[in-house]
C-alpha cells in the first residue's frame, strides 16, 4: 500500500508538473523574443526625428553613432534615391537592397541571429529603413535561466509529493500491520491482543472493530467456561444425596464400591469446576415476560431436600410461599440457587442442624432468606468470592457466587449475615424492576412447613434429582 501511494502520487505529480512546466516554458521564450524584437523596434524610432530633418549622410552617420545599438555595428540605414541625392546606406547590412522595399515593419532570420526593418517616411515620395540587428543570444536571454529554475521547482514537487505520500503511507500502513499482527495473536490463542485505536478514520473504525470483536470473543469464552463450570456445579446436588444414601448403606463390599465411586464421582466433578471456575462471570438479565414463581420453586425444591432433611433429623422452616411470588428470574437458574444454598447447608453443617427458608415480597423487590443454625461463615467476603474455594472441605466457590449473578442479574444483591437461628443467614435481594405489587403477604414469617410423610425414600429422591438441575 505504501509503494502504491508513492507510486500514484510520483505520477500525478509529474503530469501536473509537465502539464504546467512545458507551456510556461514556451511562454517565457515567447516572451523572451517579444521582448528583444521591441526593443530593436524602440532603437529603430531613435533615428525617426533626425530622418523626418535631414537626409544628410554626415547627420545620419553622427546620429548612427550615438545610438547604442549602432555603435556596436547591429544598426543600419538605408535611404532610397531620388532624382537629386543617391541611395544612402549607412552600417552594416545584413539583408539585400531588394528587401528594404517595405511599407511596415517586419522582421527577417539572417545567420546569427534577426534583423528588424523599421520603414521611416523621410518625404512624400521616399521611404527610409533602418535595419537593427538582434543576434540570436539577445532572443534567448533568460530562457534557459527561467527553463532551469521550472525544472528545478518541478523536480522539489515530485520529491516533495513522494516525501508527503511515503509519510501518508507510513501512517496507513503502520495501523494496518498492527492489525494484521493483532488477528495473528488473536489467531494463535492471545486473547488480550489488542490494536491501538488511532490512524485513518476508516482504519482507526476497523481497530474499534477489531477491539470490540475480540472483547466479544474473550466474553464468549469466559461465558462457555462459566456455564461449563455452573452446569458441573448442579451436578453437586444429586452427589449430596447419592453420598448421603451410600453413607446409610452400611459395611460391605458392594456399600464400599459405591462410596468409592461417589467419591471419585465428586472429585471429577470438582476437577471440571476447578479447571473452569477462572472465568469472569456474567448472567444474561432476564427478557421481557420471562420470570418464574418463586414460591413455587422453593415449595418443590424444599419438597425434594426434606427428605434428606428428615434422615439427618434436620427441622425445617419455611415461610412466605402460600401465595405466588413473581420474580425475573428465569425456573431452572433459581432452582440452581436454592440447591446451591441448600447443599451448602447439608455439606457444612453437622447433622440436626435446623434450617428455614423466608421469602418476603414487596413492591418493587423479593427477598430470599436461607438461615441455618449452624456454626456460620467466619469470612463472608471470602465465601463470595468466585472460585476461593478449598478444595479440603470439598467447596469449590461457585455456589455463592451462582446466587449472587442470579441476584445481580435483576439489579439486587446478595448479603451474607448471622441468622435468629445462629448460624449463616444469606439474603438474596431480587430486585423487581419498576413492577407492580406483588402478590403476597408483605414481611409475613410463618411457622414450620408441615412435611409430607416418606413413603418411599429412594423413589423420593430419584425423582427429586431430575428437577431443575
Amino acid at each position: 500500500m505504501r509503494w502504491a501511494l508513492v507510486k500514484v502520487c510520483l505520477a500525478v505529480t509529474a503530469m501536473v508538473v509537465v502539464a504546467f512546466a512545458v507551456p510556461l516554458g514556451l511562454v517565457v521564450k515567447e516572451m523572451a523574443r517579444d521582448r528583444a524584437f521591441s526593443n530593436a523596434e524602440r532603437t529603430a524610432a531613435a533615428l525617426g526625428p533626425t530622418l523626418s530633418i535631414t537626409t544628410d549622410r554626415d547627420e545620419l552617420a553622427r546620429a548612427l553613432a550615438t545610438v547604442q545599438t549602432g555603435g556596436e555595428g547591429r544598426m543600419s540605414v538605408y535611404v532610397p534615391p531620388d532624382s537629386a541625392h543617391p541611395a544612402i546606406r549607412l552600417g552594416e547590412q545584413r539583408v539585400d537592397a531588394s528587401e528594404l522595399d517595405i511599407q511596415r515593419a517586419r522582421s527577417l532570420d539572417v545567420p546569427g541571429g534577426s534583423v528588424w526593418l523599421q520603414p521611416i517616411a523621410v518625404s512624400t515620395a521616399k521611404i527610409a529603413v533602418v535595419e537593427v540587428y538582434v543576434p540570436e543570444s539577445e532572443v534567448t536571454n533568460g530562457v534557459t535561466t527561467a527553463w532551469l529554475v521550472l525544472a528545478g521547482v518541478g523536480i522539489a514537487l515530485v520529491i516533495g509529493s513522494v516525501a508527503v505520500a511515503d509519510r501518508l503511507g507510513v501512517r496507513m500502513v503502520q495501523p494496518a500491520r498492527r492489525l494484521v499482527g493483532a488477528a495473528h495473536d488473536l489467531g494463535e490463542g492471545k486473547l488480550g491482543a489488542r490494536v491501538p485505536e488511532d490512524g485513518p478514520t476508516e482504519l482507526r473504525l476497523a481497530a474499534v472493530a477489531f477491539n470490540s470483536m475480540a472483547d466479544q470473543v474473550v466474553q464468549l469464552l469466559a461465558n462457555e467456561r462459566e456455564l461449563a463450570a455452573d452446569l458441573s456445579h448442579r451436578l453437586r446436588t444429586p452427589l449430596t444425596v447419592l453420598r448421603l444414601n451410600a453413607a446409610s448403606l452400611g459395611n460391605g463390599p458392594a456399600a464400599e464400591q459405591t462410596r468409592a465411586a461417589v467419591e471419585q464421582l465428586e472429585r471429577e466433578v470438582d476437577t471440571i469446576i476447578r479447571t473452569a471456575r477462572d472465568a469472569k462471570p456474567q448472567t444474561a438479565a432476564a427478557g421481557p415476560g420471562a420470570g418464574c414463581d418463586a414460591a413455587e420453586v422453593i415449595r418443590e425444591r424444599m419438597d425434594f431436600w426434606s427428605a434428606l432433611a428428615e434422615d439427618e433429623g434436620r427441622k425445617v422452616r419455611v415461610a412466605g410461599v402460600e401465595r405466588p411470588v413473581r420474580i425475573p428470574v428465569a425456573r431452572g437458574e433459581l432452582a440452581a440457587a436454592l440447591d446451591a444454598l441448600l447443599g451448602n447447608v447439608f455439606r457444612h453443617t453437622p447433622e440436626g442442624t435446623a434450617f428455614a427458608v423466608d421469602v418476603h415480597s414487596g413492591e418493587d423487590a423479593v427477598i430470599v432468606l436461607v438461615s441455618d443454625a449452624g456454626p456460620g461463615i467466619l469470612d463472608p467476603d471470602a465465601a463470595m468470592a468466585r472460585g476461593r474455594g478449598s478444595g479440603s472441605d470439598g467447596s469449590t466457590g461457585l455456589g455463592l457466587d451462582i446466587v449472587r449473578r442470579l441476584a445481580e442479574s435483576t439489579g439486587g444483591d446478595v448479603r451474607i449475615g448471622s441468622s435468629v437461628l445462629g448460624g449463616t443467614e444469606v439474603r438474596i435481594w431480587v430486585q423487581l424492576d419498576g413492577r407492580g405489587p406483588v402478590e403476597g403477604r408483605r414481611g409475613h414469617r410463618g411457622g414450620t412447613r408441615r412435611r409430607v410423610p416418606l413413603r418411599n425414600r429412594s423413589d423420593r429422591l430419584r425423582s427429586g434429582i431430575g428437577l431443575d438441575l
